[in-house]
């Protein structure tokens, strides 16, 4: 859901006094004007905003709300590493903001606030196999929690990636996978659900792909974004081949709004994903009766 929380002219990076006893030094109420420093369209309706710079600390998995001065605000995760100089965040044009937001050009302003929710445990992941699974725009977190891997690539065994996207033009960062896929230690196979004549790797949904995992199941966690319809049967199959209930991350951001849980908007049962997620495991959501909506 978009709200309305514009960047006044008169916005400024908050002082040391007023930074003082904040989350990361930042208040989360407040805007933090910056402008626009290149735009990447990606697909057809998704583009990825580089920002002149870092106006917040974040770690991978948790989200901002990015404001279109006058027009209002959504929440976004970033699709930046957290130890890049410039935050990124890779867009799909679904709404008012987003429109808007795709009507900006280079040196523009937008606002950005947070940041919210809970990251991905990468500390509990060191030593082990990574599986991450995507759908469509849901490569965007997950390119944010690729990176910060990358960062220290050395404390995991093996990273695997299997993606899916509807037709080869609608694959996000198609311009960027051929240098990931040359990195020692990163294993990414992709699927379309409709390909073309110069497609040669897999036709199908991306549940194709996890027909054989070549992780310990039993150790390795799993994260998963995308679609909710992809996020269900991803998880599905990702159960039933056997991976710990605890260890099956899923990014539950596609009904956040408000950031703080007022709102109800993300509520999932007694879960609030904006405050409680949008990192959770299947552990937390599995008594939910329809948790992918």
């Amino acid at each position: 859901m978009e709200s309305v929380n514009p960047v006044k002219n008169s916005d400024k990076v908050l002082d040391q006094s007023q930074r003082k006893g904040l989350s990361n030094g930042v208040n989360p109420y407040y805007s933090i004007p910056i402008k626009i420093k290149e735009i990447i369209p990606e697909t057809s309706n998704i583009t990825t905003f580089i920002l002149d710079g870092m106006p917040i600390k974040f770690e991978a998995g948790q989200f901002a709300e990015l404001t279109v001065p006058g027009v209002g605000e959504a929440p976004f995760t970033p699709s930046s590493s957290p130890y890049a100089k410039n935050m990124e965040f890779t867009i799909m044009q679904v709404g008012r903001v987003t429109t808007a937001l795709f009507n900006l050009k280079e040196g523009d302003l937008v606002g950005v606030r947070g940041p919210f929710g809970k990251p991905y445990p990468l500390k509990d992941f060191k030593g082990k196999e990574i599986y991450i699974v995507g759908g469509g725009v849901g490569f965007a977190p997950l390119r944010s929690l690729f990176l910060a891997l990358l960062h220290n690539i050395k404390d995991y065994k093996k990273i695997y990636i299997r993606y899916g996207a509807r037709t080869p033009d609608d694959i996000v960062y198609r311009r960027l996978i051929p240098d990931w896929q040359k990195i020692n230690g990163v294993d990414i196979a992709l699927t379309v659900d409709v390909g073309d004549e110069s497609w040669k790797e897999t036709v199908g949904v991306v549940t194709v792909l996890l027909e054989q995992i070549p992780v310990n199941v039993k150790s390795s966690p799993t994260i998963v974004c995308g679609p909710p319809i992809m996020l269900k049967f991803a998880t599905k199959r990702l159960i039933e081949a056997g991976f710990t209930h605890s260890n099956i991350y899923l990014s539950m951001e596609s009904n956040m709004s408000c950031g703080f849980g007022k709102c109800n908007h993300c509520r999932l049962g007694e879960i609030y994903v904006c405050k409680d997620g949008p990192v959770l495991t299947w552990e937390n959501v599995k008594d939910i009766e329809e948790p992918f909506i």
